[in-house]
């Protein structure tokens, strides 16, 4: 018997260490998405959306710093961030420090709670159960980030909507704020985009269905997410076992189809600083090509 509860505890040490590694294993995924009217590039390849969530960013994430800013080599035309930039109250020295040349670019931006409110230590039990987890109401420096984006020239998506030109390529954006503790407001930018728009853009930090619903049904064509973390502890092949809001697990992270929208959902950059763990759930970020489609 002490001998199999040494295993075991062999075992699950050797499984936390593997997954405290992979927090700074961060990739890149990429996905091709024709949703342009044909003619609107004029002769460019594509329009490239770099989606960036969760970064949680404490003091000291050197590796997460420099992986990030190196993203601007990629040469985004446009930065959407769905949120959860912080998981400390010193932590938006290094949030501007990763998304450095990243803010001379376009961008648009939703919160997510933990933009708000500072993380609390995670009960594993309930997490696994599916719990749904009570902010701590301690305030971050949310207020002095989000002036900064604004200064850089990014767009504020919290209950807006936007509408603007990025090269040849008109958008119409809109978001919510976290609609996960129901901070979300859809009835202060519900209805359908400009019909003039090439593309149109709905961000929500958590990927609710009642909210993707309602962006779905007023005709948004790509709809943008994060705050699952792709699941954080998966299964081989990155499956989700818990998505920690209302969308599937099938749905947990990656490109994927919600009544006739397109939805990405980010698996992120970090997580809490109570929870510094990845199994079979790399970090990452996404860069969608975004295309013109073939001309009928």
């Amino acid at each position: 018997m002490r001998k199999l509860a040494a295993i075991l505890a062999g075992t699950g040490l050797a499984t936390a260490t593997w997954g405290f590694t992979e927090l700074t294993r961060f990739q890149l995924h990429q996905h091709t998405l024709p949703l342009l009217p044909p003619g609107t590039l004029r002769g460019k390849p594509e329009f490239r959306l770099l989606h960036l969530s969760d970064l949680h960013m404490i003091p000291g994430q050197s590796a997460k710093i420099a992986w990030v800013s190196a993203l601007d080599a990629l040469e985004p035309d446009l930065v959407v961030n769905t949120g959860d930039n912080l998981s400390d109250q010193r932590g938006v020295h290094a949030v501007l420090a990763a998304l450095g040349p990243l803010l001379q670019r376009p961008g648009l931006f939703v919160f997510g709670t933990n933009d708000y409110w500072a993380p609390r230590p995670v009960n594993p039990l309930r997490y696994l159960l599916g719990g749904k987890r009570t902010p701590s109401y301690i305030d971050l420096p949310w207020k002095g980030m989000r002036a900064a984006f604004l200064e850089h020239g990014w767009r504020d998506a919290n209950q807006a909507r936007h509408e603007f030109q990025v090269g040849h390529v008109r958008i119409a954006a809109a978001g919510v704020d976290d609609p996960h503790h129901n901070l979300d407001d859809y009835a202060a930018i519900a209805g359908a985009p400009n019909p003039e728009a090439d593309l149109t853009l709905a961000l929500s930090h958590s990927p609710e269905p009642r909210v993707l619903h309602q962006f779905a049904q007023d005709g948004y064509q790509l709809a943008l997410s994060g705050h699952t973390h792709g699941g954080q502890i998966c299964l081989p092949g990155g499956k989700a076992l818990l998505t920690n809001c209302g969308i599937d697990t099938e749905r947990a992270s990656g490109l994927h189809d919600f009544e006739g929208m397109s939805m990405h959902v980010s698996n992120g950059l970090g997580t809490s600083k109570y929870a510094p763990v990845r199994l079979f759930c790399r970090p990452s970020a996404t860069l969608l090509r975004i295309t013109e489609r073939v001309a009928p």
